[in-house]
């Protein structure tokens, strides 16, 4: 806590007073005020940057700031009325983008600029950000004939609506599905956590006993925990078909055509700008150069971490084997594994539980990020919030000042979108009336509650994942541009966005680190050093599976985009590359590709291999840490100033040069992943 004066936040959203029905005239509203000052810009024929970047940008922070929390709302609080307003909005918005990013005389002004001697007065982020702005001109389609213009135009409102809709259909099959428990006996193994959430969610519903559902941490509970092998199996069955053909809602909210859809009218896009499929328009963008070059790198990958992988297959079969499990079926994955490791490190991630309660995380690694960039935090109670578990917190800087401000939603609950991300409530830029727009996040994820009395208890995956979102958030928050289209994350290639986020997760495996986001729930008894040591130890555990797994939906994501052709059979991309990769191939009735969100709605469509692409980067970024400690601040407000805080003003790879030192290097990735090293 500090005692710095309070700051009033105006312009953030009264969360309980959006009303669905003024949604849509709001956004008409806002459309149509954003089309008038483009013409007044265009008509006042003065293309400074002042009046033509800086106006036009304050159009757009404020449709950003009255829709960005309707569609914020509709991933974590959704209802039908709520999605009914969203969806309707999504045409208008996509039209509206569209023709902006088409208009021939905005994007000669812009050009006009480009050319002006003004340009060469501009700081080295603003000339970058027009440079972005043409570019992304391009990308629009703003040189293509009126025909195809318009055919862009209606494909790219389609597309807006298929990614919501492929969302919609996940949501709705991953809520339908429901297993009502009355026998104890059926959820055996399944740890105290679990059987008290799953008995909240039966009384919530005014039932006796355990409701079971597919939000991931029910699922994950049980796949890694439950003896009833016929459950797993019949929650497997369940949660690998959702939104498909199979399983026990084959066809209800199957998303097939809509993938398929998605994928032509991506094509279609990339041919009317010229690329020869959506994989070279999306690398348009990002570091990578081109397909060869990230085929080449995660192939390289895959050959370096196979073997190993193999072998750890292989050592699970065999200790499933002694103890009498049979043929491992792809159900049995999950729960032998988690044996296998308790049984070699005498360690499992729900005993661990206890050690860390949500607040003590939560307070822990405010600590930990405070030491590295200078930080302090305040939570403020006087914010309006969207539900009670929501909490909103500042982070004051050296000087006493509020920096940036960020909502923390932690827990699954119905009506939220699965998994955990980090999205912007709005910008830090320059206003045209010269103030400093501070940022704020959001930043979800989606662990089990407090439940049976306890409090919010995280394994450390989950630590670990809250660790990756913070990440994100720092680089939205922690960024010194002051120009919205390279301002935090915006304007960074997409390969280099998860660089901070996966780089924060390193301090959850030091001594230290652990040491302050660890405590026993009861009795705030630190994390045993023997409890360490076997955490330490179990760091790497089937590193290589998890390797060969995230490489398989990389090279499935690129292949499905470079290789497209009509008529392309998913299935088929997806059957290929497990064949090339896979060390667990399985069932057929697996439709994994239904549900995979990150490239079909989430902006990971031939870019999914940034996450091991990004890995390499932070991997190594962390070695310095490792060379100059963990916890040397020195260090630590280094990488502030040459990473978070440069936003999107310089390319990546120039940006990890200015911090490093050097070209990055894969060797740090395969060692802190326990990997095999090819001799040099």
């Amino acid at each position: 806590m500090t005692n710095n004066p309070l700051i009033d936040y105006p312009d953030l959203p009264p969360f309980a007073d959006i009303r669905p029905e003024h949604v849509k005239p709001a956004v008409e509203e806002l459309v149509a005020a954003g089309r008038q000052r483009i013409h007044d810009v265009l008509a006042a024929r003065d293309f400074s940057y002042r009046a033509l970047e800086m106006a036009l940008a304050e159009e757009d922070d404020r449709l950003s700031k009255a829709f960005g929390p309707v569609g914020h709302l509709n991933a974590v609080a959704q209802n039908e009325v709520l999605r009914e307003a969203y969806n309707g909005c999504l045409p208008l918005l996509s039209e509206y983008g569209t023709e902006v990013g088409q208009n021939s005389a905005l994007f000669d002004a812009y050009q006009t600029l480009h050319d002006s001697e003004e340009f060469a007065r501009l700081t080295p982020a603003q000339r970058k950000d027009i440079d972005n702005t043409l570019r992304d001109f391009r990308l629009s389609g703003v040189a293509l004939p009126d025909r195809r213009k318009r055919q862009y135009m209606e494909n790219a409102k389609q597309l807006s609506e298929l990614t919501t809709r492929f969302e919609n259909n996940l949501l709705d099959a991953t809520q339908a599905w429901k297993k009502h428990v009355t026998d104890v006996a059926e959820l055996d193994g399944l740890p105290d956590t679990a059987l008290a959430g799953t008995a909240d969610r039966a009384a919530a519903e005014g039932l006796e006993g355990w409701l079971l559902t597919l939000d991931f941490p029910v699922y994950f509970a049980v796949m890694s925990h439950a003896t009833n092998r016929a459950l797993r199996e019949e929650m497997y069955r369940a949660f690998t078909t959702r939104a498909s053909d199979q399983g026990p809602q084959a066809g209800e909210y199957d998303n097939a055509d809509v993938m398929n859809e998605i994928l032509r009218l991506r094509h279609e896009q990339a041919l009317l700008l010229g690329f020869n499929n959506y994989a070279e328009e999306s690398l348009a963008t990002k570091m990578a150069r081109d397909v060869d070059e990230v085929m080449t790198f995660l192939n390289d990958l895959a050959r370096r971490a196979r073997p190993q992988a193999e072998q750890e297959l292989q050592a699970l079969r065999a200790f499933a084997a002694e103890q009498g499990a049979g043929e491992l079926q792809p159900w049995d994955l999950g729960y032998w594994s988690e044996r296998l490791r308790e049984a070699r490190y005498d360690l499992s991630d729900e005993a661990l539980r206890p050690w860390f309660p949500a607040e003590k995380v939560i307070a822990g690694m405010f600590s930990v990020v405070g030491t590295l960039f200078g930080i302090r935090f305040r939570q403020r109670d006087d914010v309006a919030l969207w539900h009670p578990d929501v909490r909103f917190y500042e982070l004051i800087d050296d000087d006493g000042g509020v920096r940036a401000a960020f909502y923390l939603d932690m827990y699954a609950r119905t009506g939220k979108r699965g998994g955990a991300w980090m999205d912007d409530a709005r910008l830090r830029r320059r206003r045209l009336d010269g103030s400093l727009q501070t940022p704020v996040a959001y930043l979800t994820c989606n662990f089990a509650p407090p439940a049976g009395g306890k409090p919010g208890l995280l394994t450390h995956d989950e630590v670990v994942t809250l660790f990756h979102e913070f990440g994100h958030g720092l680089h939205h928050m922690l960024t010194e541009q002051e120009v919205a289209g390279i301002s935090g994350i915006n304007g960074v290639a997409w390969d280099a966005v998860e660089l901070p986020s996966q780089f924060l997760e390193n301090w959850c495996w030091t001594e230290e680190g652990l040491a302050l986001i660890s405590g026993h729930y009861e009795t705030g008894e630190p994390l045993p050093k023997e409890t360490l040591e076997k955490m330490l130890a179990a760091k790497n555990f089937q590193s290589a599976m998890g390797m060969m797994r995230q490489l398989e939906l990389s090279l499935f994501d690129m292949r499905l985009h470079a290789e497209y052709q009509p008529g392309l059979d998913i299935q088929g991309v997806l059957d290929e590359v497990r064949e090339q990769v896979a060390v667990v191939k399985p069932p057929s009735f697996n439709r994994f590709q239904n549900g995979f969100g990150h490239i079909f709605a989430g902006g990971y469509a031939a870019g999914y291999y940034s996450y091991k692409w990004a890995e390499v980067l932070s991997s190594d970024a962390y070695s310095r840490f490792e060379e100059e400690g963990p916890f040397n601040g020195e260090t630590g407000r280094d990488f502030r100033a040459k990473i978070l805080a440069r936003g999107g003003s310089e390319e990546p790879m120039e940006l990890f040069k200015a911090f490093r030192g050097r070209e990055p290097s894969v060797e740090p990735l395969l060692r802190h992943s326990g990997i095999a090293q090819e001799p040099a």
